[in-house]
């Protein structure tokens, strides 16, 4: 097959000067141009659509690393992104880490010397300033879900804050007083403001007299399976509620209560977060704090494509979307014990 410099060779003219005219951003005598389109019709050359883009400076493919795909939250992210670059003409480069700090620096070293117009990046731990000066370096980026503190980059978070403070108030009002807070860790954007939210909705219903506990840990089926032991092992003063702040810990907190023989809600209630995986299908179906995953997905690409330096105007460093509470059959006012 032909290439550009055949067809230069033939046109009796330089490679750079074929490639220019061929992007448009020349312009040539008329005599010139014809015995260039004379060359291409003679070879049947047919330009390279990827090498011409990134002739112009660009590939048309935005890099996107995550920690997972298997997990409810996650897949239904990817894919939110995946239409929406569909959708623009775009290409996805997919990168997961599983969630370990030395395949994301790997990454994000590959995708700074490639050919990406810019990344999206996700992570679901604890950051560290060797990876936020790595994003900073990455070119155009935008971080979401989790921060990374350090990064100069726009950030696209859901809003954890209210969505701990509508499950605090919810329990408050429904009377319980002793609540059990699981997963997440302050030094996580998420962890922490989930907390500080769950703790000023149970306190504005329940005043100071709110008994608030705390098990850290990711947001995993396993944690949530050694939260529920722990829980079901306690022969006295158990919390009579549970905040398990992810999809992942509502099913292992579920799976460990019903092996222990404890009923939700009758002998503890329960409110989830995410609500992406099939949480109305529980027995009971599990009231929930609902992240709107895929307007995360579909706005994380936008955004992205707005901070590029070429776009006029100055973003927002932070931009939160709504969350919302989605009331079902696992919380119930507490029993009284004798």
């Amino acid at each position: 097959m032909a290439n550009l410099q055949d067809v230069a060779k033939a046109a009796k003219v330089s490679k750079t000067t074929v490639s220019r005219y061929l992007n448009g951003s020349l312009e040539l005598p008329a005599k010139t141009a014809e015995a260039i389109n004379a060359a291409i019709k003679a070879l049947n050359y047919v330009p390279n659509p990827h090498a011409r883009r990134l002739s112009l400076g660009r590939s048309d493919t935005i890099a996107l690393v995550v920690p997972d795909i298997a997990t409810p939250f996650f897949a239904t992210f990817v894919a939110a992104v995946e239409a929406e670059a569909d959708r623009r003409g775009l290409s996805l480069a997919l990168h997961a880490t599983l969630n370990r700090p030395d395949r994301e620096m790997s990454y994000l070293d590959k995708i700074r010397h490639g050919a990406a117009d810019g990344l999206i990046f996700v992570t679901n731990h604890e950051g560290s300033p060797e990876l936020a000066e790595k994003i900073n370096a990455a070119g155009p980026c935008i971080v979401v879900d989790e921060d990374v503190v350090g990064t100069e980059v726009p950030k696209l978070f859901c809003d954890n804050e209210a969505g701990g403070y509508l499950a605090g108030r919810h329990l408050a009002e429904a009377g319980h007083r002793h609540v059990l807070f699981i997963g997440g860790v302050d030094q996580m954007i998420s962890g922490a403001r989930r907390y500080a939210g769950f703790e000023r909705g149970m306190r504005e219903v329940a005043g100071e007299g709110a008994r608030i506990e705390r098990s850290c840990g990711p947001y995993t089926f396993e944690a949530g399976r050694v939260a529920g032991r722990a829980f079901a092992a306690r022969d006295e003063d158990r919390p009579t509620a549970i905040f398990a702040t992810s999809d992942e810990l509502v099913i292992g907190l579920f799976e460990a209560l019903r092996a222990a023989g404890l009923n939700v809600p009758r002998d503890v209630s329960v409110v989830g977060f995410d609500d992406v995986g099939p949480l109305h299908l529980f027995a009971p179906a599990v009231t929930a704090v609902r992240q709107p995953v895929r307007d995360l997905g579909k706005r994380a690409l936008e955004l992205l494509l707005e901070s590029r330096p070429d776009t006029p105007g100055k973003l927002p460093q932070e931009e939160l979307l709504t969350v919302t509470l989605i009331e079902r059959d696992s919380v119930a006012p507490p029993i009284e014990r004798t």
